[in-house]
């Protein structure tokens, strides 16, 4: 690796993250490959934001990853352990390779035009991970649509909670640029401790969205085979589900807007009906 790929250190560790990663609901033989999965996105990420690594620097280091993950080097410990994990499992590197290319889009583009560009956008940050644990888990790939609008809604559900954050720590604003000029929103907007009436319609509008693809995922968790994993995917969308409306009527640059521990508890409970009734069904 290089010098300063060793100075990075992790932001964050996947119990801090807004939805279950490899959690204990998943079977413990699946559990060693999705973090490893997760150890190499969380290395790649901190080197996408990475707040004085150049640009040029990181698009090396995620070369690197790349290169160690099709198999061409050896450079980068967490992708070398997941190449072998994989391989182990009789897994291609594919989603891998495709969620890099997301993290090299967070080294370069810093806007997105509308809901069509964030949505490609969204189709290599987000949905690589959710066919990865499927394919993990051995499920038919007919579960794959239903998957794919579940992670691009948690992926703009993540960027709606941070779009004040991303804007002043990281220069990126993953609203729609359409919809800002429509509602005559300036990014100053994002600069200040509550937004806009303006800016609120922009956030609501895509939350609104937001709603369609959970719309189109709901059906996904009484798709998948694997019990443990059905149920995990319950949650996730009872999760998503909520945060949805709270970003709905609550300002994310002045409110909370994430969940606390009782709140998930609630939600796994109602999860947990979710998934009796829907098998029954």
């Amino acid at each position: 690796m290089t010098e300063a790929a060793v100075d990075l250190a992790p932001r964050k560790g996947h119990k801090q993250e807004n939805f279950p990663v490899a959690s204990f609901i998943i079977k413990p033989v699946h559990r060693p490959l999705i973090m490893a999965f997760y150890r190499f996105a969380r290395t790649a990420d901190d080197i996408s934001d990475h707040p004085t690594l150049p640009a040029d620097a990181k698009l090396a280091q995620l070369e690197a990853m790349r290169a160690t993950l099709a198999g061409e080097r050896d450079a980068d410990p967490p992708s070398l352990a997941l190449r072998r994990a994989q391989a182990a499992r009789g897994l291609d590197p594919q989603h891998g390779l495709d969620l890099l290319a997301a993290f090299r889009r967070d080294v370069t583009q810093t806007r997105y035009a509308d809901w069509a560009d964030l949505m490609d956008y969204c189709r290599y940050s987000a949905v690589p991970v959710g066919r990865f644990v499927l394919d993990v888990h051995g499920e038919d790939r007919a579960t794959w649509p239903a998957s794919d609008a579940l992670c691009a809604a948690l992926q703009v559900i993540n960027h709606l909670q941070d779009c004040a954050k991303d804007y002043r720590e990281l220069d990126r604003v993953y609203l729609s640029q359409d919809a800002l000029a429509a509602a005559g929103v300036g990014l100053e907007a994002l600069a200040v401790p509550a937004a806009s009436p303006g800016l609120r319609s922009v956030i609501v509008g895509m939350a609104r969205r937001t709603q369609d693809l959970l719309d189109q995922s709901r059906p996904f968790a009484t798709q998948i085979k694997d019990g443990r994993l059905a149920y995990e995917v319950a949650l996730i969308q009872r999760l998503a589900e909520d945060l949805t409306a709270r970003l709905i009527t609550r300002d994310p640059l002045s409110e909370r807007v994430h969940h606390r521990p009782l709140d998930v508890a609630g939600l796994a409970i109602l999860a947990g009906i979710d998934q009796i009734a829907g098998r029954r069904r």
